[in-house]
């Protein structure tokens, strides 16, 4: 039996799809010339764009909008070790226009910590990548019986 490796590289399309299964990921962005990671409820806009909920005191808007940061989002499960995870770069920019931020508040999307209205900001993706964790298996020595660990 060949080593099966557990690592799969994912396609954009199953990227952007896995994206659209959870409420929360992770920006990273640059605050104060350090990187910077925060926690964010999140949801995939039709036109693909990612659609940032952020607590409308947070200085994390101020820091992202018009620059170029990443976004990543996962599921992993620790027991089995599989999961996947999608990492997406791209152009952040706060959303200005009152009636698209009415649409977003109207529709549900806030941020994961709650206050007063949201800010919002849109990550335009331009370098979508992902994995996915498969469990590992051993590969069994000649005579049938596992390898030694």
């Amino acid at each position: 039996m060949e080593y099966e490796d557990p690592v799969e590289e994912l396609s954009e399309a199953e990227c952007r799809r896995l994206l659209g299964t959870v409420p929360v990921g992770r920006v990273v962005y640059t605050e104060h010339a350090l990187p910077a990671v925060l926690p964010v409820a999140f949801e995939v806009a039709p036109d693909g764009r990612l659609v940032l909920a952020l607590r409308a005191d947070s200085r994390t808007a101020r820091a992202l909008d018009g620059t170029v940061a990443a976004f990543q989002a996962d599921v992993l499960d620790p027991a089995t070790r599989t999961g996947w995870s999608v990492l997406v770069h791209g152009h952040a920019e706060v959303v200005r226009d009152h009636r698209a931020q009415d649409g977003l508040y109207d529709a549900g999307l806030r941020p994961w910590v709650g206050g007063p209205r949201p800010v919002y900001v849109t990550l335009t993706p331009e370098l979508v990548g992902g994995r996915r964790l498969r469990p590992a298996v051993a590969p069994a020595w000649p005579d049938g019986a596992a390898a030694p660990r």
